[in-house]
């Protein structure tokens, strides 16, 4: 039964929910809404977001033998692939102020407990494989660009990569591979996650109204994902520990993108927009 609300969700059946089109005074809108969730109890969203600066450390930290090297860049810009599974709690904190409920820290913990959660995991299995994709292709760019054999310290990465002709063809293979694992992720995860704990669809329904919703909003949409990579970006300054701000408004922020992308299930019972 769970694999079967996987595919077509508790109803038996394939839902697809109305996509509605947004503008960017929507996308500022998500955003000031995502900073009030924020600022309502923000010693309770930076604890739970501790974890993101200590996990960019510790990519550091793994990936600073020689062997590893090549791979800090992407395993730095691949945290982003899988930051909407990270982000589950701060839906679920999100969902429950909407609704004037209790959205004490420990209610992140509240996903275990969802319908959904075999959906969740499913679409989290998906976001974790992109990430092992990501890493592969990167390694083989790095190998087939500028050296089979390795480098020896990062200093001699940073003089491949930016004074060699080699380390151009990288940059530029790289970033654009990377660009194309970015829309991906963007295109099938933009409301999923929002979208499955709010209702129980399944996971294919999910990712069907993600992309919808990006295909019928794609300015709207790529601009959130530059808005997204940037603020991460200035999250990683200093030592990623912007990301422990940076991380809880860019969740609860989606939460309320999802709010505009997606039409409630219930019009008449429409969730209503904090002034």
């Amino acid at each position: 039964m769970a694999a079967f609300h996987v595919m077509a969700g508790a109803s038996g059946e394939f839902a697809r929910p109305e996509v509605r089109k947004i503008g960017v005074a929507d996308l500022i809108d998500a955003l000031r809404l995502g900073l009030d969730d924020f600022r309502e109890k923000p010693s309770h969203y930076v604890f739970l977001c501790l974890m993101y600066p200590i996990a960019g450390i510790f990519l550091v930290m793994w990936s600073s033998g020689a062997d590893l090297l090549p791979l800090l860049y992407p395993l730095m810009s691949g945290f982003a692939l899988v930051g909407p599974i990270a982000a589950l709690g701060l839906y679920e904190i999100s969902r429950r102020r909407e609704q004037e409920l209790d959205s004490s820290w420990h209610h992140a913990l509240e996903v275990r407990h969802s319908p959904a959660l075999p959906s969740i995991i499913a679409v989290g299995l998906m976001l974790l494989a992109l990430f092992v994709a990501w890493l592969i292709v990167a390694q083989l760019i790095y190998t087939m660009t500028v050296d089979e054999a390795g480098v020896t310290s990062i200093s001699v990465l940073l003089s491949d990569v930016l004074t060699t002709s080699r380390g151009y063809s990288l940059m530029l293979w790289g970033n654009l591979a990377g660009f194309v694992f970015a829309i991906i992720v963007l295109a099938t995860t933009v409301v999923t996650f929002p979208l499955l704990l709010d209702r129980d669809v399944g996971a294919v329904a999910a990712v069907d109204a993600s992309i919808r919703a990006t295909l019928t909003n794609p300015v709207p949409v790529a601009l959130w994902g530059l808005i997204v990579a940037a603020l991460l970006v200035v999250g990683t300054i200093p030592i990623f520990a912007g990301l422990a701000v940076v991380m809880p408004i860019l969740g609860h922020s989606t939460w309320h993108l999802y709010r505009k992308l997606i039409a409630p299930a219930y019009p008449n019972r429409t969730p209503s927009n904090r002034k």
